[in-house]
């Protein structure tokens, strides 16, 4: 099921979560402009180094100096590729999700109140705040990087009741990833999985936002 948590009457506001909701990101381009697209696809589906859990070490703090360190001590051959990720992290974002952005424009218009809690490491997050002009309509966003703690983490829910100033029932939580989304619901908000722009938009009808 896509609703873990039946809908609040009237929610006061909505979080989104960044990456691939309202940013497409994909880290191929990225390491692909400086190893290529083949070494690039090689390295992403690796066995013997996890990106996307190396990268999770990023999103909950880990310094970029010190991530590169340890793939350059224990999987010396794949250090360019995690060097080509940061020099190029720029090509990761594609640009924005098809439709979502428009989404966040309507309910901002409507007077709802918005937040992001995004994964994103802290030393790349100014990349996505200089390209998005959507991200100026948050009231606050909570970069897990600069936090230290990272999504599905109960305690970086505690975080975020702290800087949306509400009980997190009066939240609606958006996020593509499922574990995420159980997580969010389990700390007491109204969590959708994101699947689309359409389908969000309708979510967000039903519990009278737009």
């Amino acid at each position: 099921m896509i609703e873990q948590r039946p809908a609040v009457q009237r929610p006061t506001a909505v979080v989104f979560d960044l990456g691939n909701v309202l940013v497409d990101w994909d880290p191929l381009p990225a390491i692909a402009a400086a190893v290529g697209e083949e070494s690039a696809a090689a390295f992403l589906a690796a066995e013997d180094l996890d990106f996307f859990a190396w990268n999770h070490q990023l999103d909950s703090g880990m310094s970029f100096a010190e991530a590169e360190d340890q793939v350059a001590r224990d999987f010396p051959h794949w250090h360019p590729h995690v060097r080509a990720y940061r020099e190029h992290f720029e090509e990761s974002l594609l640009g924005e999700v098809d439709g979502t952005a428009s989404v966040l424009v309507d309910l901002d218009e409507k007077g709802v109140s918005l937040f992001a809690l995004t994964n994103w490491p802290a030393e790349l997050f100014p990349y996505a705040r200089e390209r998005f002009e959507f991200l100026q309509r948050f009231d606050d966003v909570v970069v897990s990087g600069e936090e230290g703690i990272a999504k599905p983490d109960p305690a970086v829910f505690g975080i975020l009741r702290q800087r949306v100033r509400r009980p997190l029932e009066e939240c609606v939580f958006v996020d593509d990833r499922q574990d995420n989304v159980d997580a969010a619901a389990a700390a007491g908000m109204d969590a959708i999985l994101f699947t689309g722009s359409d389908q969000l938009r309708v979510d967000l009808e039903g519990r009278a936002l737009l």
